[in-house]
């Protein structure tokens, strides 16, 4: 992930380019060209996912009561092939795919959330809970998508459950069946305030791995911790396109 200006954006009917990658819908799929520097060491990733959609959802769901928030699933369920330029880094599989829209800092608006995303037999339960930092009722968003689309409300979402801090003892917590216990199956990010990790859970009976973050907003507006984001995140100030 990189930091670049407006030089380096292009926008059209079916295409998002940043610098030297880009998104492409083409009516049926999704595909993201890559072509970005890692850090800490400056390793080239180079390649291609692609996103197949079962289908595509017109949920949009709205964070904050001021509308400055949004959040849009837009295929709960796809199916995914990954090829990257490392050993290792090509698979299918089962995929997902979302955005945040907002046109306002999140800090500004939430202390905490989490989110989860779990498959399950019948369809994919999608969990995003948020503490409101103006002392409004907390979001509590619980929806069971299916394989065509469709979306229904859970009736009685499972309580949320805590279960262990991330390494950087950031507090997690997500949805869990009365007396079952989250637990983590792999670490995929781990920063000082945020945490995205594979998570196991039961929900409605099912035991289901799925994808969970945790944000502490908190955390990220902190002096100390907001210039940790500028060696993590390389900044690129001018693109031209050739």
């Amino acid at each position: 992930m990189t930091d670049r200006g407006a030089s380096a954006l292009k926008l059209s009917e079916d295409t998002f380019t940043v610098g030297p990658s880009q998104f492409h819908w083409d009516g049926t799929g999704l595909t993201i060209d890559i072509n970005e520097v890692a850090t800490p060491h400056c390793d080239r990733v180079r390649g291609q996912v692609k996103i197949h959609p079962s289908s595509i959802s017109d949920v949009e769901i709205p964070l904050h009561d001021t509308g400055r928030h949004v959040w849009r699933p837009f295929a709960p369920a796809s199916d995914i092939e990954v090829n990257l330029n490392k050993s290792g880094w090509q698979w299918t599989g089962h995929g997902y795919f979302d955005a945040n829209f907002g046109t306002a800092a999140l800090e500004d608006d939430f202390s905490y959330w989490t989110w989860g995303r779990y498959p399950l037999e019948n369809g994919t339960a999608c969990f995003y809970d948020a503490t409101r930092r103006d002392g409004t009722d907390d979001l509590a968003v619980a929806l069971m998508f299916d394989a065509s689309g469709g979306v229904q409300t859970f009736e009685a979402p499972p309580p949320k459950t805590t279960f262990n801090r991330s390494l950087w003892a950031v507090r997690r917590e997500t949805r869990a069946d009365t007396g079952f216990r989250p637990t983590q199956t792999k670490m995929m990010l781990d920063a000082p305030f945020y945490c995205r990790a594979g998570v196991q859970t039961k929900i409605n009976g099912q035991i289901s791995n799925g994808v969970h973050e945790a944000l502490d907003l908190n955390r990220f507006r902190s002096r100390l911790i907001k210039p940790m984001l500028a060696v993590k995140v390389p900044r690129r100030k001018n693109w031209t396109f050739s």
